[in-house]
């Protein structure tokens, strides 16, 4: 089994955050995103992983590369980076990785993290991943037969198809053939938004008779601005305390302070006269004075004093002092 990863450009609704890494590695509880996502889908498909190709921007660097890499041999499979240096949509993306498209394979957006337990129905030719939603009309979602099966997607509908919506993660029992179906889109110029999408491919699949099914997951959680990455820290430190998951460093060292969990705190990290949580992840190398801070996402080595924080996201290195509260500043940035 092959997990690919499409992941592109920094993103630009998370800024500044992401002016100085990519979105995917921005870690929630303590983990960045992609590594998350790449282990949650890993314990839902319970079957051995041979390779994790991740889809990049080649601005990315060498490190980011070498982290992503690392991940990949964290499951014991191969880690192998590809391009994708123009936004030219998903369909281009995962062509970009068509060296590693063969066999049974997993397709996943690394912006989104899930919770989820079900049993891979290895008979349909691909499992499309939903989540049910209150506002379909927002989402791309998924039409179905009487036989419960996928037969259409429809983009944002303006009246109502169904509640499932598509979350960005797709199963291919042999991805080989999607890997044609997306060449035939690119060779014919089918353009949707000026982009190459997947969904051009897969439709094309349908068309031919492919069994396409739904997969359900309990939990979906966006990270595509700072509200909903905060939200997003929130929930997934409540799931992973209800789980038994250690989540604080042994050595924390703490003077007059309070630590609320759930909580993630990270080694070398100091609190004094600090109350912190609920809802909070602190980075390794953290320092909080004579502060309190509650559902916040606080990266590495960042210096926090007089603050009275709530949905709140710092970035790494950074330092902040003074009275503000919902605030959203990226790495290495001073608040004096």
């Amino acid at each position: 089994m092959k997990i690919i990863v499409p992941m592109a450009g920094r993103g630009s609704r998370l800024r500044p955050h992401t002016l100085t890494i990519p979105k995917p590695l921005i870690p929630v509880a303590g983990k960045p995103i992609v590594h998350r996502l790449v282990e949650d889908i890993a314990g839902v498909l319970n079957q051995p992983i041979d390779e994790v190709a991740f889809i990049i921007h080649e601005s990315f660097g060498e490190k980011v590369e070498e982290e992503l890499v690392a991940i990949a041999h964290k499951l014991g499979a191969k880690g192998t980076i590809y391009y994708q240096n123009e936004a030219l949509g998903t369909g281009h993306a995962i062509m970009c990785a068509k060296d590693s498209l063969s066999g049974p394979a997993v397709i996943a957006y690394a912006d989104t993290l899930i919770r989820a337990d079900f049993d891979l129905d290895k008979n349909a030719d691909s499992v499309i991943w939903v989540k049910q939603v209150d506002k379909p009309e927002a989402f791309g979602v998924v039409n179905l037969n009487d036989n419960g099966e996928i037969i259409e997607l429809v983009e944002k509908p303006k009246e109502f198809v169904s509640d499932l919506a598509v979350i960005g993660i797709y199963y291919f029992k042999n991805v080989a053939v999607l890997k044609d179906e997306l060449q035939l889109v690119i060779d014919n110029n089918i353009i949707h938004g000026g982009e190459y999408q997947i969904n051009d491919g897969i439709k094309q699949m349908m068309a031919k008779g492919m069994k396409f099914v739904p997969g359900k997951v309990d939990e979906w959680m966006d990270c595509g601005n700072k509200d909903v990455t905060v939200d997003t820290n929130t929930r997934m430190l409540g799931f992973l305390h209800f789980d038994g998951e250690h989540l604080i460093d042994y050595d924390v060292k703490q003077e007059n302070s309070t630590i609320i969990p759930p909580c993630y705190i990270g080694e070398d990290v100091v609190l004094i006269n600090a109350t912190v949580g609920p809802n909070v992840s602190l980075g390794k190398g953290c320092h909080v004075i004579d502060s309190t801070i509650k559902n916040s996402l606080v990266q590495t080595h960042v210096h926090i004093k007089n603050a009275n924080l709530d949905n709140a996201m710092i970035g790494n290195h950074a330092s902040f002092d003074g009275d503000f509260t919902s605030i959203s500043i990226g790495d290495y940035s001073v608040l004096e």
